[in-house]
């Protein structure tokens, strides 16, 4: 099979290299089991996509969480990959650009009965909302707790509305969220499963530091916050409480139409209630990152893992309806019977 690894060309260029790492780990396991590999990263200038139609692959392992490090062009990168019928690993654009954006999933979560901390959403000019305190602000549309740091968490309204005004400089949203102390956990889902459940162990944060994961806790290895924040795999939990957790994370997940692989993050309140933080579709997949982590002790090593996640897009292709009869079900359903028009024929014989 020729599969093609698409992911961000300016982040693997970055001094960290860290999305290299999991590119070069990927593609070490596809290619050991006798797959053609094609490296493609993508660009705002969009030569990427002829370098994809030109491959020819049978699948897309989408490893682009942004272009250029921006986190918004994540789902148009999904899109092109829908436009042109090529099969991919993950979720949809749809769902991943739902997830991107906290204030809209939080929303949906909400209406949908699920737990949610209350939140608001501030833009500029708008009023500094209530929601009482503790409150964390973050960016409304970011990943990878970019924007998160030990000011984030605010007690007064004059903390927050410095903080709010600061972030405002650089988004033109920022999220404000009731802080709720207790233990965070990770929920990860594979396929249609639940993979065990992860802790967040902050044992180990300085006193006087809030007990959250930040910018700092996942990116800068060895910094107080990194080891206070130290990931605990499987989580000693109450049965009846990871029981409410898996079911919770489920139907978060199938809620926003998450395909292929994902994460819930969840904070566990003093009477043992659940609370959505976010909901993560195509998180990180690093070997030594959370996923990973979770699949190990379900006895999914990460060759096993990528392979599972390459057929599960493979699946969704297979099982999927073409644009053409998509085009022939709505002229039914419009009383008209008729073929589809031979434009959209010839598109999808393109890609």
């Amino acid at each position: 099979m020729k599969i093609g690894i698409l992911y961000d060309g300016l982040s693997a260029a970055s001094p960290d290299q860290l999305i290299t790492g999991t590119v070069d780990a990927v593609a070490a396991e596809l290619a050991s089991e006798g797959n053609e590999i094609v490296r493609i990263p993508a660009s705002p200038d969009a030569r990427w996509i002829d370098r994809l139609r030109r491959a020819r692959v049978d699948l897309v392992f989408n490893l682009c969480e942004s272009i250029d490090g921006v986190a918004a062009l994540e789902p148009p990168v999904i899109s092109v990959l829908e436009l042109l019928d090529i099969p991919y690993s993950g979720s949809s654009s749809w769902t991943t650009s739902l997830c991107l954006r906290k204030h809209v999933v939080n929303g949906a979560l909400e209406r949908a009965g699920l737990p949610v901390p209350k939140f608001a959403v501030v833009r500029r000019g708008g009023a500094i909302p209530s929601v009482g305190f503790p409150a964390i602000c973050k960016p409304a549309a970011e990943d990878a707790s970019i924007g998160v740091e030990q000011r984030s968490v605010v007690r007064t309204t004059r903390q927050l509305t410095e903080r709010v005004g600061a972030m405002l400089e650089r988004w033109d949203e920022v999220l404000v969220q009731r802080y709720v102390e207790g233990r965070e956990v990770n929920v990860g889902i594979l396929g249609d499963g639940v993979l065990p459940i992860a802790e967040i162990d902050f044992g180990r944060m300085p006193k006087g530091m809030w007990r959250i994961v930040t910018y700092k806790s996942k990116w800068e290895t060895g910094s107080d916050e990194d080891i206070g924040s130290a990931p605990r795999c499987p989580a000693r939990l109450p049965a009846a409480v990871a029981t409410q957790l898996r079911r919770v994370a489920i139907a978060a997940w199938r809620l926003v139409g998450g395909s292929g692989y994902g994460r819930v993050d969840m904070r566990i309140d003093e009477r043992g209630r659940p609370w959505i933080l976010e909901v993560n579709a195509n998180p990180d997949l690093a070997p030594d990152a959370g996923l990973a982590r979770m699949a190990r002790v379900a006895g999914i090593e990460y060759g096993a893992l990528v392979r599972q996640i390459c057929e599960l897009g493979l699946h969704r292709s297979r099982d999927g309806v073409t644009t053409a009869e998509r085009w022939a079900l709505a002229q039914r359903l419009s009383g008209v019977a008729t073929e589809p028009p031979a434009a959209l024929d010839l598109f999808a014989g393109e890609a």
